[in-house]
């Protein structure tokens, strides 16, 4: 029975111009650099949500730290996630 190889060939075409794409936006980005200040803010967080609003403008941070392993006594990987945002809206 003959292999249908037009079906195969699209999918393989189709993921591999996604797959050039990504590569290419990773390689023309510069290099985000890193803030001690903010890394600072960042670790200072307390895990959960808040928020504050003052009369200029709103603030809000959140942060969610975890460990996943696998088994008992098996390897695991911690997750850090926080963020920092603001709103300020004003009438000009």
């Amino acid at each position: 029975m003959p292999l249908p190889l037009g079906p195969i060939a699209g999918v393989a075409l189709r993921y591999g111009a996604m797959a050039v794409v990504a590569y290419a936006l990773t390689r023309s980005r510069d290099a985000v650099r890193r803030d001690q200040r903010t890394e600072d803010a960042m670790d200072e967080l307390g895990e959960g949500v808040s928020f504050r609003r003052d009369d200029e403008q709103m603030n809000g941070a959140a942060r969610l730290r975890r460990t996943i392993r696998v088994g008992p006594t098996g390897p695991g990987v911690e997750i850090d996630a926080s963020a920092l945002g603001r709103l300020r809206v004003r009438r000009v």
